[in-house]
């Protein structure tokens, strides 16, 4: 059967490659953008199954309007897809109250506001399956993103609570967890802090990384992307790229040293029963 979905973020990347991934199979897609013109070519191409919707998912209101009229226009939603994001790159010094507020009201509000909107509708649909778009960094950290690993963190975290509490309403949650790939992520949909002096050898070393990574193509994520989202049994987290699971590893490993070697402090901070 044709899956009904509702993709944020549908102007470029993961949720254009997705959205024309879906559309292509013959489902339905509700897509959102902050300038609807981003959309007129999945209008024209796909004009009896593609919605263009405009939206900035900050707005809560405008995110329980769209998610409604896109259950309206199409009878069900299947698929919410909570891909609208960017990444605001500063060292945790760097950082204004703006930029780090800006950056939790997107990655972590827009997604809490959109899964909010939509839950009735799957609950009463008895089915439904909600894709959290996090990151490698939704689970490991690294300099100069502090507040973009803070968004995917609170993402990650209210993610899983949220699988718990919907699992007996038939309704599924999948964390996707890409490294890197060639989206604008750190183009010109990026906002960066103003640089201190002192963060300068820093920032070097950063950019040196970044210039050196392999990185995934979006369009070959959708083939993923479907699979996830046609299984009997979906995971709550699923990586997307070659290097995420090793780097996880590699973290995880380093965590239960470091708790093991400190266990003994743990115990004895719990006192005598």
């Amino acid at each position: 059967m044709s899956k009904v979905w509702f993709i944020t973020g549908t102007s470029r990347g993961f949720g254009r490659e997705w959205a024309l991934a879906a559309l292509e199979r013959g489902d339905r897609v509700a897509g959102t953008a902050r300038e609807l013109s981003t959309l007129d070519e999945l209008v024209k191409q796909y004009p009896e199954t593609f919605l263009a919707l405009p939206l900035d998912v900050t707005d809560r209101d405008g995110d329980f309007e769209a998610v409604q009229r896109a259950a309206s226009h199409f009878g069900r939603l299947d698929v919410v897809v909570n891909n609208a994001g960017y990444g605001q790159f500063g060292m945790i010094e760097e950082l204004t109250e703006d930029e780090i507020r800006a950056q939790l009201e997107t990655n972590v509000f827009g997604a809490l506001w959109v899964t909010q909107a939509a839950l009735p509708i799957l609950r009463a649909q008895g089915s439904g399956h909600i894709l959290q778009v996090s990151s490698i960094g939704g689970i490991t950290a690294f300099p100069g993103v502090g507040a973009y690993h803070a968004s995917k963190w609170a993402l990650e975290g209210f993610s899983q609570a949220l699988s718990q509490e919907v699992a007996p309403f038939g309704i599924h949650v999948t964390l996707i967890e890409p490294g890197g790939f060639s989206t604008d992520w750190a183009g010109s949909s990026a906002k960066r802090s103003a640089e201190l002096p002192a963060y300068a050898s820093a920032w070097a070393a950063d950019r040196a990384r970044r210039a050196n990574m392999s990185r995934g193509n979006p369009g070959t994520s959708s083939e993923a992307i479907l699979k996830v989202v046609d299984a009997a049994e979906p995971p709550l987290r699923v990586f997307l790229g070659r290097a995420p699971l090793s780097m996880a590893e590699a973290d995880y490993a380093s965590r239960l040293a470091n708790w093991r070697e400190w266990q003994d402090v743990a115990v004895a901070a719990h006192g005598d029963d």
